[in-house]
């Protein structure tokens, strides 16, 4: 009756008068008692999660109606009830389902008690290490899947944890793994993202180069407030765990931080399809790059790719390696050129005496283009960059490539970036 109940309430067609569904969870605890002699106890995991999946898809309203009347009889009007545990990513205390209900004891993760008990700490994750002989992993489970606060106590997330040592115990050179990245809770990133600003924006950038942002956090939220402000989807993010605090300032502001690698790897692929979604809704510009970039018409293509860069969302790490922050503009530009259907785009390709960042066979026949990429620490240091990266095509023979696919006629292009600016020298071989 649970099942059908639930399927009505998608439907729209519940009505409060239905007892069989109102009562069930009242019904389910009085059997138990009468049966067992004694008063029994309801846990209910993730209380909030049919709250979600009705905002989502349209039927808040009649899901909040159901769950109330079940709640309501259930932990309000129930003589055979010792106590209730909800656990849940909104408080409760707020929530319209449960109006008239005063007597919660509310923990959230900001509160010290049973802090620990929400996730690994430390000494339990080196601990199940060395039960496999796996304590050199310790490092990277420690970068990718730990990072998260409750109150005091910094925890891995459970999950996360054991599917790595899982894996690890029968392919030890295993590489971690975002385990979070096709779980349903990525639409708040996905909506955070499209709402938000040029400042947002900005913030974003920080947050996923490793950076604190402050926020003041509200943590008593219902579903349909959530995406009435970007305000609101900082509390939610920092609820569900795709933020994490790292101390609170004097005005009460917490000091915000994505808590891993894992959670970075998620807003970094959340990014990346507004990028695409934004860019190449604009047609009319990308042909005119595309048609730019095949006569190599360096002002244009430089144009285009500076404007694309101020109004896009970093996703390179700010503390990495310049090997590491060029691989974030090669992608940027492999995704640009590999929407021109007719071309055949081609990646790290081994040429001549090295390895080329981008090969590009045009739908002209004789024609090919070749691209490469280097990070400058400067901007003043992008013209020498370009110049080296032309070099280094020459030196490196990276046309043979082209040539021995019977195109002739091959233009190069040495591109320099620099955090949100890039310089664009093209040359015909």
């Amino acid at each position: 009756s649970l099942y059908c109940g639930l399927t009505a309430v998608r439907e729209g067609r519940y009505a409060l008068a239905d007892e069989v569904l109102v009562s069930a969870l009242q019904l389910l605890s009085k059997l138990l008692s009468k049966h067992y002699g004694q008063k029994t106890i309801i846990l209910l995991d993730e209380y909030d999660v049919p709250l979600d999946k009705a905002f989502q898809n349209g039927y808040y309203k009649e899901m909040v109606s159901l769950i109330r009347g079940m709640l309501g009889q259930a932990l309000k009007t129930n003589e055979f009830l010792q106590f209730a545990v909800l656990t849940g990513c909104l408080r409760v205390s707020k929530e319209s389902i449960f109006t008239g209900l005063n007597n919660f004891k509310v923990l959230s993760i900001t509160d010290n008690r049973f802090d620990e008990q929400f996730g690994f700490t430390d000494a339990e994750v080196e601990q199940l290490l060395a039960a496999y002989n796996l304590t050199d992993h310790l490092e990277e489970t420690k970068a990718w899947y730990d990072g998260y606060r409750f109150g005091d106590a910094d925890v891995y997330c459970p999950w996360d944890v054991i599917n790595h040592v899982d894996v690890l115990r029968s392919n030890p050179s295993a590489k971690p793994q975002a385990y979070w990245i096709n779980t349903s809770g990525n639409a708040l990133v996905k909506l955070f993202i499209e709402m938000a600003d040029k400042s947002t924006r900005d913030e974003l950038e920080r947050l996923v180069a490793g950076e604190a942002i402050e926020k003041h956090i509200r943590l008593e939220l219902t579903y349909d407030e959530i995406d009435s402000s970007i305000d609101n989807l900082w509390s939610v993010l920092f609820t569900t765990g795709y933020l994490t605090q790292k101390g609170v300032a004097e005005d009460g502001a917490f000091k915000l931080v994505i808590p891993n690698q894992e959670i970075r790897e998620v807003y970094k692929l959340q990014i990346q399809e507004w990028f695409k979604k934004k860019v190449f809704a604009d047609s009319e510009q990308l042909q005119s790059f595309w048609q730019a970039f095949a006569m190599g018409d360096s002002e244009a293509v430089e144009l285009f790719l500076n404007r694309t860069l101020s109004n896009s969302i970093s996703v390179f790490d700010a503390k990495g390696r310049d090997e590491e922050r060029e691989n974030s503009y090669h992608m940027l530009l492999v995704g640009l050129l590999a929407g021109k259907a007719d071309w055949l785009v081609r990646s790290n390709v081994e040429a001549g005496e090295g390895f080329a960042d981008i090969i590009v066979e045009t739908d002209d026949l004789d024609d090919g283009v070749i691209v490469e990429l280097k990070y400058a620490q400067t901007m003043t240091a992008m013209e020498k960059s370009c110049a080296k990266a032309l070099a280094q095509i020459r030196a490196k023979r990276y046309a043979d490539y082209l040539h021995n696919n019977g195109r002739e006629k091959v233009l190069l292009y040495g591109i320099a970036f620099c955090k949100k600016r890039c310089r664009v020298v093209a040359e015909k071989l």
